[in-house]
């Protein structure tokens, strides 16, 4: 049974063609299932009878299971979704004024590893097919829209999809790519290339190839200014150091749909949160044209870590304004539902004895005093 949630465009013309259909039945069917939130083929109304019995028997539109919905007490909203043998991923809407975000799992699990992220603690299951990964969004664009009681399929709730949930986003780049092409097409969800970012910590060949198949806009996961910190904080880092990243990023950046990088850096006090390490951010960056994203650290049981002082924060950020870069601080969002960056864990079976290990890798704290 072919679950449609995982055809791009020429996936379900591929699939029509295979039923005997002209070409343009794909086109009906993703509007369909991705403008109008349909499963039912009954539904399809000008679908033919026959083509309708065919898919009944060949085909579904299968979201994954919900097993819990929660909604935070700012309006963040949290969906944890089964994906069999004792697993789940989870996918967050963040309403704001202006826009609506979902952030997006890619894997359950990670198997990045760092140090200040309870998802990567709890260890790597799988990679997620495309229909699980675009299933997230169909599902709650969907949900949403009946919710807010909105019928016109021209009217979306979700106006901006960042992968920055569960799992390395680059590392299932198969899967990933036919997801990316539903979120963009203009007969699916229509977004804009500025408007869906793939966030990554550090996979320098799946970037350029990012790059050449579907360039999206881009964040990357940086958290450090040296290579001695960055292999501590994401072991990556040791594969990839940053110059070779630096490289990716500026390559990146001849197809981008933004003239700048994202690099998001999670505070962390005492270990990567002094001004003069913020000074070797700005020189680390410096011919590659970006913004800072702060993120306030969210602690989680055993993390051994700490949120940095708003203070520190602050003099960190003007160090990087200073030098002309644009700098944001994260709000935190969700946190009172588990949903914050960093605390998505879902029920990932921990195979790796990962939590313990961490602690062998855990950079020293020291108070570095403000210069």
């Amino acid at each position: 049974m072919q679950n449609l949630l995982g055809l791009d465009a020429a996936g379900l013309q591929a699939f029509v063609a295979a039923l005997g259909e002209k070409p343009f039945r794909g086109r009906q069917l993703l509007r369909w299932i991705h403008r109008r939130g349909a499963s039912d083929f009954e539904a399809m109304s000008d679908l033919a009878r026959s083509l309708r019995a065919r898919l009944a028997q060949t085909a579904g539109v299968q979201a994954l299971p919900v097993i819990s919905d929660s909604t935070s007490t700012d309006g963040t909203r949290k969906w944890l979704l089964d994906v069999g043998h004792g697993n789940a991923i989870e996918t967050v809407f963040i309403p704001e004024e202006d826009r609506g975000t979902l952030c997006v799992s890619s894997q359950a699990g990670c198997a990045m590893n760092c140090l200040f992220c309870s998802t990567g603690r709890q260890g790597f299951n799988r990679n997620l097919t495309t229909a699980e990964i675009i299933g997230q969004l169909w599902w709650a664009e969907h949900a949403l829209r009946a919710q807010l009681g909105i019928t016109a399929e021209h009217e979306r709730v979700i106006s901006n999809v960042v992968l920055m949930g569960m799992g390395e986003p680059l590392q299932n780049l198969d899967a990933l790519l036919p997801a990316l092409r539903l979120m963009l097409d203009d007969n699916a969800y229509g977004l804009s290339r500025r408007r869906v970012t793939v966030s990554t910590s550090g996979l320098v060949r799946q970037i350029d190839k990012l790059a050449s198949a579907c360039p999206v806009a881009l964040a990357v996961s940086l958290h450090a200014p040296n290579d001695a910190l960055r292999d501590r904080l994401v072991p990556l880092n040791r594969k990839h150091p940053l110059q070779e990243l630096m490289a990716a990023c500026r390559r990146y950046l001849r197809h981008a749909p933004r003239d700048f990088i994202t690099f998001e850096y999670v505070m962390l006090d005492g270990v990567n949160d002094s001004p003069a390490q913020a000074r070797e951010l700005v020189a680390l960056v410096r011919d590659v044209p970006c913004k800072f994203n702060l993120i306030p650290f969210n602690d989680f049981p055993g993390s051994g870590l700490a949120r940095s002082p708003a203070l520190r924060v602050r003099e960190f950020a003007e160090v990087l304004i200073d030098a002309g870069i644009v700098t944001t601080t994260r709000k935190t969002r969700g946190d009172d539902i588990d949903a914050a960056c960093g605390q998505l864990a879902g029920e990932v079976q921990d195979r790796t004895r990962r939590a313990s290990r961490a602690a062998e890798r855990l950079p020293p704290v020291t108070t570095v005093a403000a210069s």
